[in-house]
């Protein structure tokens, strides 16, 4: 009886409710298109089918009642799979809601992703983030978000950003993600501007919520969280659902810290088009949620208080029409061009009427900071890791944007002390210490990227970068699947491969050949200070994100010391080094082996020997040439030997090159066995000097 009274109060005022209504209607019309075409596929044309259909019916009465209070500038969302109500609050034409799921060209993926993933670029606006087609990734980048906003108005001192709140929606199965909790600590321990809105329908596709979380009530567990604004209500009361969210979204804009708001919903539908909930849930159960509507009490809420109900139903009426409109409009685009599929994995020259991405440093800003590729040679000798730090010094201190963080990394200096004097000389505010989530680490990153700021996060070993492959796998695709309107540039420093006279299974990792793998990364591997210079100088004025692969022998010891190149000095990635000059045979190398192929290369003679420096991309010409002319090729990594990036030069060279061989390629790196501990045992799995030069000999013998 309550909730009814509720539902018949004055309206809230302070809320455009004829405008809510609309795209309410607008939302429902869709789901009602899209499920209708999903369910008599035989009567509409296949490529007039939506192949992957979430609906958000029982969802959109909350989720636009929330649009319509960001209204900052500087707010954004990061949102999921059923927030296509959210969508439309905030400006997303019915055209383009219709034709991403149709998979037409254009919209917000141009055909290149599911199409209730979804993304919206706004100057002068909210900004929805690229969603990802998994569950709980949305939450961090969220909460990079927020503290980008904290970091524009008191880093760079950018009032426009006073009150500005990051959302970030999710399921109430979400809840139980790395994701979620790695976002909470962040918001909590930051006080940072970020609003959680938790949808729960109370299923997780057929799993109920108390297997998410204890008592199935997120909002219940969490009354006690310090610096943590809870509220909990019911999201199918237009009145109480304004109230709450009104309430949430004013506490964040004060800066008085993070909230959460869990509003229950029903799931009006099956989790997504192929999906049968009758399988899982009784008649009862689904007849229960269809009680609990949200769409006709949003009409009682508003009939007659805001509108009459001819007033209503001419509403439904122009609805109608706009959705009927919209869809004919939808599918007469073409499908997306098959030729431009291979565009925008990476930051690319302009062409007409490309879209400009969101995200990252602009280009002319970028252009204008001092480069040159021409190294200092009067520069006095440094080890590898005082290369990086006055790197990142020299960076920090010409671009107010740059952002270095991570675990240890601000008042201990890192645990390798790579970044030993930077907090003290930047301040707290630009190089910071994280909570301990490689997810939170990198998922921040990505949210301070789309924001304008070039981060440098640091991820402790290469190890521990395993739980942020799902942050880092979206960050590499997002351009592409974007279709070039959002870019999340970066660089992640990646410490790893074997230490001084020591090695482990969790340290000494190196499997470069995963971010080789990972689609829209750079990744670079020096093997000494002056190229560590002039690569990490080069990821960190690029629109791409970068890899910047740090090996810890180096940083333990004083192999690879160089002359300081200089504070401009940049590398461009892709270009290979020649460290001997030789006729008899290639060896391709990067990272510290190639120190080791310096000492092998010196003892046999003659020897080209090229370090590769980055490995995506690589120097395809420089090793091609070289093995025409030398005949013979040795390829030597310290990554394991089966699948490896060896691999991948080898099948270039016997493809392009294979007339010019005189004897089989070889490859020589660690065997297939996890990194050892004791000296005696990584001595047997790592290439040695003596090791390498054996197998140079055996190739000259064949």
């Amino acid at each position: 009886m309550a909730s009814t009274l509720r539902s018949r109060a004055k309206p809230l005022g302070g809320f455009d409710w004829k405008r809510i209504a609309y795209h309410v209607l607008v939302s429902r019309a869709c789901d009602d298109l899209e499920e209708s075409t999903n369910r008599n596929r035989a009567h509409v044309p296949r490529e007039h089918v939506v192949l992957y259909q979430f609906s958000a019916r029982g969802h959109d009465v909350a989720q636009v009642i929330l649009g319509s209070l960001l209204d900052h500038r500087h707010d954004a969302a990061g949102a999921y799979y059923r927030s296509r109500p959210l969508l439309l609050s905030l400006g997303l034409t019915i055209e383009d809601a219709l034709a991403s799921p149709l998979g037409r060209s254009g919209g917000f993926s141009d055909g290149r992703d599911i199409g209730v993933v979804c993304n919206f670029p706004n100057l002068e606006g909210a900004v929805v983030l690229p969603m990802s087609g998994d569950v709980g990734s949305q939450y961090t980048p969220a909460a990079g978000w927020a503290q980008a906003i904290t970091y524009h108005r008191d880093q760079l001192s950018d009032a426009s950003y006073t009150g500005s709140v990051a959302a970030a929606l999710g399921g109430d199965a979400s809840v139980a993600t790395s994701g979620f909790w790695a976002s909470l600590t962040m918001a909590t321990t930051l006080k940072l501007p970020m609003l959680f809105y938790i949808e729960d329908n109370g299923l997780g596709i057929s799993v109920k919520g108390d297997m998410q979380t204890p008592g199935a009530d997120i909002a219940a567990n969490l009354a006690s969280f310090a610096n943590l604004f809870v509220r909990n209500g019911d999201g199918c009361d237009p009145h109480g659902t304004a109230t709450l969210l009104q309430e949430c979204v004013t506490h964040v804009r004060s800066g008085a810290g993070p909230a959460l708001v869990r509003l229950t919903v029903p799931r009006l539908s099956s989790h997504s088009g192929p999906d049968n909930q009758k399988g899982y849930r009784s008649e009862a159960e689904i007849a229960a949620d269809a009680a609990r509507d949200p769409l006709p009490r949003l009409r009682d809420y508003l009939v007659p208080a805001v509108m009459s109900a001819a007033e209503w139903t001419a509403l439904e009426g122009s609805v109608e029409r706009e959705v009927t409109d919209a869809v004919e409009a939808a599918r007469a685009r073409p499908a997306p061009d098959p030729a431009t599929v291979s565009r925008f994995v990476y930051e690319e020259v302009d062409l007409p009427g490309d879209p400009v991405a969101f995200g990252g440093i602009a280009r002319a800003a970028r252009a204008a900071l001092p480069t040159t590729e021409v190294a200092e040679t009067e520069g006095e000798m440094v080890r590898f890791a005082e290369a990086i730090r006055r790197t990142l010094r020299s960076e920090l201190a010409a671009n107010p944007r740059v952002a270095v963080f991570g675990e240890d990394v601000g008042r201990k200096g890192g645990v390798h002390l790579v970044t030993e004097g930077l907090q003290k000389q930047f301040g707290e505010g630009r190089v910071f210490d994280t909570s301990l989530s490689e997810e939170g680490i990198i998922g921040r990153a990505v949210g301070m990227a789309i924001a304008g700021l070039m981060p440098v996060a640091e991820i402790q070993f290469r190890k521990y970068a395993d739980p942020a492959t799902e942050q880092l796998n979206n960050c590499g695709t997002l351009r592409w699947r974007t279709a070039n309107r959002f870019a999340a540039p970066m660089v992640v420093r990646l410490p790893g491969g074997f230490g001084k006279d020591v090695g482990d299974p969790w340290h000494s990792l190196s499997a470069e050949v995963t971010w080789a793998h990972a689609l829209g990364w750079q990744v670079a591997m020096p093997s000494n200070a002056a190229d560590a210079v002039g690569l990490l100088r080069a990821a960190m004025r690029s629109g791409n994100p970068t890899i910047f692969f740090e090996h810890r022998s180096l940083l333990m010891t004083s192999d690879g010391s160089a002359r300081y190149p200089g504070d401009d000095y940049v590398i461009p990635f892709g270009r290979a080094h020649r460290l001997r000059e030789g006729n008899r045979i290639t060896v391709v190398s990067w990272g510290a082996m190639a120190l080791r192929c310096i000492e092998a290369a010196d003892a046999v003679g003659d020897v080209d020997l090229l370090d590769l420096r980055t490995i995506a991309p690589w120097d395809r010409e420089a090793v091609l040439d070289s093995v025409r002319r030398t005949g013979r090729c040795l390829i030597v990594h310290e990554d394991t030997i089966t699948a490896g990036f060896g691999a991948e030069i080898a099948a270039t060279i016997a493809r392009e090159a294979f007339w010019h061989l005189d004897a089989p390629i070889d490859r020589f790196a660690v065997a297939d066995v996890p990194m050892p501990y004791h000296p005696d045992l990584l001595d047997v799995v790592v290439p040695t000097a003596k090791t390498i030069a054996e197998r140079m000999h055996a190739v000259l013998a064949q």
